[in-house]
């Protein structure tokens, strides 16, 4: 049997490695996570973010860019078109450049802290 040093669930995540050995990738493309470690052959079934992470990518990109428009609006009353070329491509860069870490640090405190599904125990 192979001992892991504990990884920190917060450096794994974000670079989106396996949260046992932080050697191995999480990703498969984007968002999709793999199967296994490639290293560790940890198995990624418990891995489950859900809509986790968008949620989070959404409040804090939604906060910072809308704080933004207000200011620009606010300083210098541009026209609609100028809120629209800034603030429209800042809103997909930061979105999208968030969404990977999120999931993956997600994915690594599920492992972490034993998350799974919730089940009712029947008798």
């Amino acid at each position: 049997m192979t001992f892991y040093q504990e990884q920190s669930a917060v450096s794994t995540g974000l670079r989106g490695r396996c949260p046992r050995c932080g050697e191995g990738h999480l990703f498969d493309g984007f968002l999709t996570v793999r199967p296994r470690c490639g290293a560790c052959d940890l198995d990624f079934a418990f891995a489950d973010a859900g809509d986790g992470p968008a949620v989070f990518v959404i409040l804090f990109a939604g906060f910072i860019i809308c704080a933004l428009a207000l200011v620009v609006e606010v300083r210098h009353s541009p026209p609609f078109w100028v809120h629209a070329v800034i603030f429209g491509p800042l809103v997909l860069v930061v979105c999208l450049g968030l969404l990977r870490p999120m999931k993956g640090l997600m994915v690594a405190l599920q492992y972490r802290h034993g998350a799974s599904e919730g089940r009712l125990d029947r008798e």
